[in-house]
C-alpha cells in the first residue's frame, strides 16, 4: 500500500455548533500539502455534508481520512438509524430530518446528493437500526 497520511474524527450527535470543524480542519491539512484547489472544495463539501448528516440523522460517529499523493479516501461511520431507502434518500429535497433541524437551517435534502456529486466515487453501507458507512474517493 502507497504512504498516506491517516486522519481519525469524532463527531458528535446534536452538536451543529461543532459539525464542520473536521472538514475544516482536512481543508487546511490539504492546502498545507498543495493539493489542487478544485479538490479540496470538492472534498470540504463532501465531507461537512457527511457530518452534517452524522449530527442531524445518526447522533454523531466517526471519519477516517486516508490522503494519498493522487487522491483522499474518507469513510464516515456512524451508529445512527439507517437509511431505509438509499435511491430516495439520494434524491434532491428528499430528506428525513426532524422539524427541530429543519428550524436550524438544515435538512433540505441535499447531503447525500452533494455528497456523491462532489466525489468521485461513493458507497455506502446500511442496515436499519445498525447504522451507516459512507466511504467516498477524491482523486486529483
Amino acid at each position: 500500500m502507497e504512504n498516506s497520511i491517516h486522519l481519525h474524527y469524532e463527531v458528535d450527535g446534536d452538536d451543529f455548533t461543532r459539525a464542520g470543524e473536521a472538514s475544516s480542519d482536512v481543508k487546511h491539512k490539504l492546502k498545507k500539502l498543495n493539493v489542487p484547489s478544485d479538490a479540496i472544495r470538492r472534498i470540504a463539501i463532501a465531507m461537512y455534508e457527511g457530518e452534517i448528516n452524522m449530527v442531524a440523522h445518526a447522533d454523531g460517529g466517526v471519519i477516517d481520512v486516508d490522503i494519498y499523493a493522487d487522491k483522499l479516501t474518507m469513510v464516515l461511520n456512524d451508529v445512527g438509524p439507517g437509511i431505509s431507502d438509499v435511491s430516495l434518500a439520494i434524491q434532491e429535497g428528499y430528506s428525513t430530518a426532524s422539524q427541530e433541524v429543519r428550524s436550524l437551517g438544515f435538512g433540505a435534502g441535499m447531503g447525500l446528493p452533494n455528497m456523491k456529486k462532489s466525489s468521485d466515487e461513493m458507497t455506502i453501507e446500511t442496515e436499519v437500526g445498525v447504522g451507516t458507512k459512507i466511504t467516498m474517493t477524491v482523486n486529483y
